[in-house]
């Protein structure tokens, strides 16, 4: 059955099998057997905090970002699967999905959804005033993301925005400000995120091109690589920028280089022709953004 089917590119196969049968698919359409995607979404809060010099006397904030990147990431999966039940039905990797099987009602997704909202806002309240103000700023932007593939070639561009925001949440969360050493923080990630997500897009190119469905991946072609690779060192560019804001002396520079390196060995070795290897390749970012975490709490505790 397309209930008890899990996705392809499933981390913990054995995770959703240890739940109640009829929790499988609510488990699933969360991805929680994907972890990737909330690690992902948490480096770059994890960044914030830790380069605003919150790791001594604000480390609780680290946990409870963490929580709020798992269910906020869910709940976002579970909104862009009911927006794209029917495109997803349509596309080898993703037509085992919950929602495009059959397997969930669009209306018990709704409640799902508000379920993994609400500890969203219980995350949202440890946080002070002007980081909620901050944090609630990035609705729009996720609310409109599902839309993007339909109308622009760079829908990655736009997870940039939406998966980078915990940057911004994160320094608030610390100063009450977002200084330009945290905007510079954020425009880096979003560039790191449009790299990752190209190489994800990877996967899909035949089956997005024969459902209409556009992204960077298909855009860039046979440049697929020299795009990705300027992503990257876009993104280490507006890193560097932002240590320096805090500490302008050679720590900024070799604190980054290990997330310099791996990034490189990411595009040097990157196979477009594999969807194996692009998975791997995605899913080792896990590696760089904890390799960029280490670099700002270097940064921000020096």
């Amino acid at each position: 059955m397309a209930a008890d089917t899990d996705l392809p590119d499933s981390e913990h196969k054995g995770l959703i099998g240890l739940l109640p049968r009829a929790a499988r698919p609510y488990a699933s359409l969360a991805r929680f057997d994907r972890p990737i995607g909330w690690w992902l979404l948490y480096w770059p809060c994890a960044w914030g905090l830790a380069l605003a010099g919150g790791v001594h006397e604000h480390w609780p904030l680290f946990g409870w970002m963490l929580l709020g990147a798992i269910a906020m990431r869910g709940a976002g999966c579970v909104y862009n699967d009911i927006v794209d039940r029917d495109l997803d039905a349509r596309v080898a990797r993703t037509a085992n999905r919950p929602l495009a099987s059959g397997a969930v009602r669009v209306r018990n997704a709704w409640i799902w959804l508000a379920l993994l909202c609400a500890i969203g806002l219980v995350v949202l309240l440890q946080l002070r005033g002007f980081a909620q103000i901050v944090a609630l700023g990035s609705l729009a932007l996720v609310a409109a993301y599902p839309f993007m593939k339909r109308i622009t070639w760079w829908p990655q561009a736009w997870l940039g925005l939406v998966f980078s925001w915990g940057a911004l949440v994160g320094w608030a969360a610390i100063t009450g400000s977002v200084p330009r050493a945290a905007i510079l923080l954020y425009a880096g990630s979003i560039f790191w995120v449009i790299g990752y997500d190209t190489i994800y897009a990877l996967q899909d190119r035949e089956d997005d091109a024969l459902a209409g469905i556009r992204s960077s991946a298909r855009a860039l072609g046979d440049n697929v690589r020299f795009g990705v690779t300027s992503c990257y060192a876009a993104a280490l560019a507006f890193w560097l920028l932002a240590f320096w804001q805090i500490r302008s002396d050679w720590i900024a520079l070799v604190a980054l280089i290990p997330a310099a390196l791996h990034l490189f060995w990411q595009t040097a070795s990157l196979d477009p022709a594999s969807g194996d290897d692009a998975l791997a390749k995605f899913r080792s970012n896990r590696t760089a953004g904890l390799l960029i975490a280490l670099a700002c709490l270097a940064v921000g505790s020096a």
